[in-house]
């Protein structure tokens, strides 16, 4: 790993910005569930992985609460990367149709994956100032990924605050509209599509399918040409 990515990830795992988030996390952490419970939960911050020659990014809100907060790391051992991996494996960009623990030997094809909060929220709802606090080890993660041409945002949520981030950089005044599969142009050059979330609840009531996530990241990789 790049030596700026380590140092960036070192501090956001040993970030207490927010105290209910700290609070939460070690709750979650000590409560565990029943199928957890002879596990150690990760229980920090959890930052993103990929490498810094990455030219997709994928965005989430939040580690879940028995998943990355679990795990370590993003989309890790919940249902959501269940979903996301096996439609990520589908679509050439990961070695396995799954993603455990962090030696479950998971390697991504030219692709950064990590979450606009970096602690869970309870109920997964962060609050404004949360957000804020996280927003500029978010920012340090996407703007040091110099090859960078897509970003795929997963959920409204992240993709509001991932154009908040480019509409400052850039001083964007035009409005962008969340779209499952729409693609949107930057004043640099850089894509982003938005994506329905790969949640439980949003496969389980057919709103998005391993069809349609297999195509947008089948797109994402024809765009980012990898």
């Amino acid at each position: 790993m790049d030596i700026r990515l380590s140092n960036l990830n070192k501090t956001i795992i040993n970030c207490k910005k927010c105290p209910r988030l700290v609070k939460f996390v070690n709750k979650v952490s000590n409560d565990k569930r029943k199928q957890n419970r002879d596990e150690i939960y990760w229980g920090k911050p959890v930052p993103g992985f990929g490498n810094l020659n990455s030219k997709l990014a994928i965005i989430g809100l939040a580690p879940a609460a028995h998943g990355g907060t679990r795990t370590g790391r993003a989309f890790t051992g919940d249902k959501s990367g269940d979903f996301l991996f096996k439609c990520l494996f589908q679509a050439g960009i990961s070695n396995l149709p799954f993603s455990k623990h962090l030696n479950d030997n998971l390697n991504l094809k030219s692709t950064y994956i990590t979450n606009i909060l970096k602690c869970v929220p309870p109920q997964d709802k962060p609050l404004i100032k949360e957000i804020t606090n996280c927003s500029n080890f978010f920012d340090q993660e996407i703007l040091s990924l110099k090859k960078l041409k897509v970003v795929v945002t997963l959920g409204k949520v992240a993709f509001d605050n991932c154009i908040k981030l480019y509409k400052q950089k850039f001083n964007i005044k035009k409005k962008f509209i969340f779209k499952h599969g729409k693609k949107q142009l930057l004043p640099n050059g850089l894509i982003i599509l938005s994506s329905y979330h790969p949640s439980p609840r949003n496969v389980n009531t057919k709103l998005i399918s391993t069809t349609m996530m297999v195509n947008l990241f089948k797109k994402a990789k024809k765009l980012a040409n990898f």
